[in-house]
């Protein structure tokens, strides 16, 4: 394996590139405060992952706005989703009466996403909708509407700008393919 110190190593190749990245973000945001025109959405981004597109998203969102964050996950310390989700930090705000927008970095089986829809519906939200910057629609297992999306992207194994292998790699400021061999390598420790 190649030398881990330059984590630009691990990619194959580049997906969405920096610029990429902002002109999704520039969509996404003229979309979104088109049809959130005069709500007061709660926008929650889900932990870790979608810090940095949150971030970036809502600097495009020309609405009155609450931001929250939720930690939901279903794939602990793999790459493979478990299917079981669970909930480590929940959302402080009261979500009753509320047009709830969660950001998610990506879809793919659309366990968390579902849980989230269910748990925030079953709470009293008005609406719940999703933003998700790429979605990918061939691993899904559950049916579920992710209403806004920068991207779909195949079934590859990404990471940058949020996304992570074993928790890391988020920082990079594209989003990559991450490199067979790197997986491979730690399938065989």
């Amino acid at each position: 394996m190649q030398n881990s110190d330059n984590i630009d190593n691990i990619i194959d190749r580049v997906l969405f590139s920096q610029d990429d990245i902002e002109e999704i973000c520039q969509r996404l945001g003229k979309q979104l405060t088109e049809d959130y025109a005069g709500k007061f959405p709660l926008v929650i981004g889900v932990l870790k992952g979608a810090v940095y597109f949150m971030t970036d998203l809502t600097r495009h969102m020309n609405v009155k706005m609450q931001n929250d964050f939720m930690d939901v996950s279903s794939y602990g310390d793999g790459f493979e989703s478990s299917g079981k989700v669970r909930l480590d930090i929940d959302v402080q705000a009261d979500v009753k009466n509320r047009d709830v927008l969660l950001v998610e970095d990506i879809v793919d089986t659309g366990h968390t996403l579902k849980f989230m829809k269910d748990l925030l519906t079953k709470r009293g939200a008005k609406s719940v909708k999703c933003c998700a910057l790429l979605n990918k629609t061939e691993r899904r297992e559950d049916d579920v509407v992710v209403d806004y999306f920068g991207s779909k992207v195949e079934n590859e194994f990404v990471v940058g700008y949020g996304l992570d292998y074993l928790n890391a790699y988020r920082n990079l400021p594209y989003v990559g393919v991450l490199k067979p061999e790197v997986i491979q390598a730690n399938l065989n420790r």
